[in-house]
């Protein structure tokens, strides 16, 4: 199973290769998964029904991961250390991070540049 982060799943509903593609065929593989941090990104930057709606149906193809208490500690512990070192990032991604640690997950993601900061966070290619 892969993690599709959301600047991922965007590309993919706008139509943009790689992502659309990649996204394709982890779906027909039944391989991708999405974060409930990633609905909520995806779902509040909606600007008409018809995008809601193409929203929706991406969403439904696959299992959305929710952020629980294993989750958060796996944030927490990865913010605190990257706080630390003076190497933040958004708190989405490291909510976003967490849940793809606590399950032990690979990160679909085009935001290397956050993403990799992570320790023991295991990063996918488009």
């Amino acid at each position: 199973m892969i993690l599709a982060d959301t600047d991922v799943l965007i590309d993919a509903l706008r139509g943009h290769e790689p992502a659309r593609g990649r996204v394709a065929e982890a779906l027909d593989l039944g391989a991708l998964a999405t974060t409930s941090i990633t609905v909520f990104e995806l779902t509040s930057g909606a600007r008409s029904d018809k995008q809601a709606a193409a929203i929706d149906d991406l969403l439904a193809a696959m299992p959305r991961l929710p952020f629980d208490d294993e989750a958060a500690r796996a944030a927490a512990a990865a913010r605190r250390e990257l706080e630390a070192a003076g190497r933040t990032i958004g708190m989405a991604d490291y909510l976003i991070a967490g849940i793809a640690l606590s399950r032990s997950l690979p990160l679909l993601t085009r935001n290397r540049k956050h993403f990799e900061r992570v320790p023991g966070l295991l990063l996918v290619d488009l």
